[in-house]
């Protein structure tokens, strides 16, 4: 009989090929048994290999498609559909009016050569003195003062967070995250060995409840949690349920990874790290409160966790760049991160308006402060399926597959950035993808593909 892994093989060619497109649904696991000559045992290991591959999703009471998407960082699989769309709504990367003018001014005495000799020196783990105080005043939030001596550097956010999870979880060890998620996160967790479990989230995050179901079921070795601006549903904590989780980490005795990548957006928040500053490692980067190409990314480490998140980040090679450090030191201690800052929140409530407006009536989720949302589509839309119909009138969106822990429980939604193109395309873009989604509601348009 076949190996399992052949036949996957066969169906992941057609998928790559195009004979299986982006949004069609595949038989029933019994009916591929059949059609296979197969025992279904067999042919469910067969589907399950194709979701580890990332080319197929299952959705909850539909059954399983074909993904829509580009193809992995480690070039695993090229999905079929074509994904260079002229409107960008995956990437979000925020850019305000005249920012570059704004860095270019905090870069001029840099660029001395007395000064651009020590910002190339080799940097270490633990940054410079400069920087923890820096950066440590950038994390402080109303009372709460983050200490300097625990601050940790590395080349950008994602290397923060991969230290950091490096660090807490060894190998085939157990790591609760939301049940909809970071993908990066995914994807440093499956490079890592790490397992994740997927916990149960309402409209005001993480449930604290699901992580000691999910501990008692077998232990967890750490939690990884948005409390702020949550990457995909842009729910953030109310302090109650914020103090409810600090509290059964604490009881359960479980350190935390709290990513504040887009907190910036909300300095009116606590963090997680405030209410249990002893057990959170929280990670940060300046890729979206400044820009990408030029990035630090650094993680906050209780003086119990430090050492072990430095020597991941030694032993990985996520040391910052000395460069790129020295610049943020300045661009914080002259004003212009915050300038900057502020006007990307401005930014973002506006395209929260407009997003507001053009899309009145259809079930979105989001923080009216955030760069994105969360798209519950109608009728009978499958995620693929709308993504391939949003690509082929030129815009690209991501699939709840993408952000979803279990590939066989996977919501019929998209989440939909805001952040890259000008108000006019982002206002027409939205309106194409409104029109898309009420044409295909009430029947064929949702279940082509």
């Amino acid at each position: 009989m076949d190996d399992y892994r052949l036949i996957a093989d066969r169906v992941a060619a057609d998928i790559t090929d195009g004979r299986l497109r982006p949004g069609q649904q595949l038989p029933t696991q019994r009916a591929f048994a059949r059609s296979r000559g197969i025992a279904a045992s067999t042919a469910g290991r067969v589907y399950r290999e194709l979701a580890r591959r990332g080319l197929t999703v299952g959705e909850v009471g539909r059954g399983t498609f074909v993904r829509a998407g580009r193809s992995t960082e480690d070039g695993r699989i090229a999905l079929a559909e074509p994904t260079s769309a002229p409107v960008d709504l995956e990437l979000n990367y925020p850019v305000t009016p005249g920012q570059a003018e704004l860095l270019a001014g905090g870069l001029a005495p840099l660029l001395r050569p007395d000064a651009l000799g020590d910002a190339l020196r080799p940097v270490g783990a633990a940054g410079t003195d400069a920087a923890r105080q820096a950066f440590a005043g950038l994390l402080s939030a109303g009372s709460w003062q983050a200490e300097p001596a625990d601050l940790l550097f590395a080349g950008n956010g994602r290397q923060a967070a991969a230290g950091a999870l490096s660090a807490l979880v060894p190998p085939g060890q157990r790591l609760g995250v939301e049940a909809l998620t970071y993908p990066v996160v995914k994807a440093v967790a499956q490079r890592l060995g790490i397992r994740l479990v997927p916990l149960a989230v309402d409209e005001d995050g993480l449930l604290p409840e699901a992580v000691a179901a999910a501990h008692r079921a077998a232990p967890l070795r750490a939690v990884y949690v948005q409390p702020r601006l949550q990457n995909p549903l842009g729910a953030s904590m109310p302090p109650a349920r914020l103090a409810a989780l600090a509290e059964e980490l604490r009881r359960l005795d479980l350190p935390v990874v709290e990513d504040a990548v887009w907190s910036f957006l909300r300095p009116d928040l606590t963090p997680l790290a405030a209410l249990a500053p002893e057990r959170t490692v929280l990670v940060d980067s300046l890729s979206k409160r400044l820009a990408p190409g030029l990035t630090s990314g650094f993680a906050l480490a209780p003086g119990a966790l430090r050492e072990q998140v430095a020597g991941a980040l030694r032993s990985g090679g996520w040391t910052p760049n000395g460069f790129a450090l020295e610049a943020a030191v300045r661009w914080i201690g002259d004003g212009t991160l915050a300038a900057t800052e502020a006007a990307k929140r401005a930014d973002a409530a506006d395209r929260q308006a407009l997003a507001r407006e053009v899309l009145a009536g259809q079930r979105v989720r989001a923080d009216p402060c955030s760069y994105y949302l969360w798209w519950e589509l109608p009728g009978a839309w499958r995620a693929e399926a709308f993504v391939a119909a949003a690509a082929r009138a030129g815009i690209s969106i991501t699939p709840a597959a993408a952000f979803a822990v279990d590939p066989r429980r996977s919501p019929a939604a998209v989440r939909v950035g805001l952040a890259s193109p000008t108000l006019p395309v982002l206002a027409r873009a939205l309106g194409t993808l409104a029109r898309i989604a009420t044409a295909g509601a009430g029947g064929a348009g949702g279940r082509g593909g």
